[in-house]
């Protein structure tokens, strides 16, 4: 009897352990986004009236795909035929990459497509947060904007310091684009400057060409807030 219930025991933990297996494996790959949405919202000028930075984020909240599309989409997607975004870029080098930490893993945002490419799987938002900035952890989104100096035909070493001020400038748009969404959609948003770069780097990794600019975290602000 003690034999047979040993047994029942070990299927049951073997089941288990295969279940979570495969509800792993299943997240863990690319994501097809929904076509974001071109319409509505909140008018600019109101948009504009409630941008605001914000450092608390509801942990169990998250984002649905839909808002993760459009969020994405605002920030650095594609408008026109010809493939330009709606940020602009000097020369439409279009140097910048999203990359997306969710709590499913961490992937790139393809425009053309508009797919989450996994780059990692597992919850890698704390890759990103800093010990001074622990509440990068609890939001459910972090947009990095990383840029890639091959796209100027340059390396990291060889940018001039006119090259690394477009390339911040550049940032800056697409940080304003998700800075709008979120004040339109109710979220709660703040862009960051200070990442813990080396394990970003580590953890996507990087090409030596790329570099991190920005950080953005995204999310619901608490109950209360």
């Amino acid at each position: 009897m003690k034999s047979l219930h040993k047994t029942a025991s070990l299927l049951a933990a073997l089941c288990a352990f295969a279940a979570a297996t495969a509800s792993t494996s299943l997240l863990a790959q690319d994501i097809t986004l929904p076509s974001p949405q071109k319409t509505g919202g909140m008018p600019l000028m109101e948009a504009l009236a409630k941008r605001s930075s914000a450092r608390l984020f509801a942990k169990s909240r998250d984002l649905s795909p839909q808002q993760l599309s459009n969020l994405l989409w605002a920030a650095f997607g594609i408008n026109r035929d010809d493939g330009r975004r709606t940020a602009p870029s000097a020369n439409n080098r279009q140097e910048h990459d999203l990359y997306v930490l969710l709590k499913t893993g961490a992937y790139r945002y393809d425009a053309k497509t508009n797919t989450l490419i996994l780059v990692s799987a597992g919850d890698k938002r704390d890759a990103s947060s800093p010990k001074t900035q622990p509440f990068a952890s609890d939001a459910p989104v972090t947009v990095l904007i990383i840029a890639d100096a091959a796209r100027r035909n340059k390396t990291v070493e060889t940018l001039t310091p006119a090259d690394r001020e477009i390339v911040g400038a550049d940032a800056g748009y697409i940080s304003q684009n998700m800075y709008l969404f979120c004040a339109s959609e109710g979220l709660s948003t703040v862009v960051r400057a200070t990442i813990d770069r080396p394990k970003v780097t580590s953890t996507l990794s990087l090409k030596p060409t790329q570099w991190i600019v920005l950080a953005q975290s995204i999310g619901y602000a608490p109950k209360g807030n």
